[in-house]
């Protein structure tokens, strides 16, 4: 019996996801969850490894949610 993917929080889910990467259900769950929450930075296609140093926010965002994961 599969978890209720709507109750986990983003966390679980990426957990879940992970031990069950052929789970599309899961990761489509995980994929909703994230776009709601609001974690998601955006901006303009890279053209270069270089443009990274015009996005300050972006890389900050990439580090900040990289620290302490699964």
């Amino acid at each position: 019996m599969k978890p209720n993917f709507h109750e986990m929080s983003l966390k679980e889910l990426r957990v879940y996801v992970l031990a069950h990467q052929d789970d599309n259900e899961a990761f489509y769950a995980y994929m909703d969850k994230s776009k709601t929450e609001g974690n998601w930075v955006t901006m303009p296609p890279l053209n270069s490894m270089d443009d990274f140093d015009h996005y300050p926010e972006f890389i900050d965002k990439i580090r900040k949610n990289g620290e302490g994961r699964v």
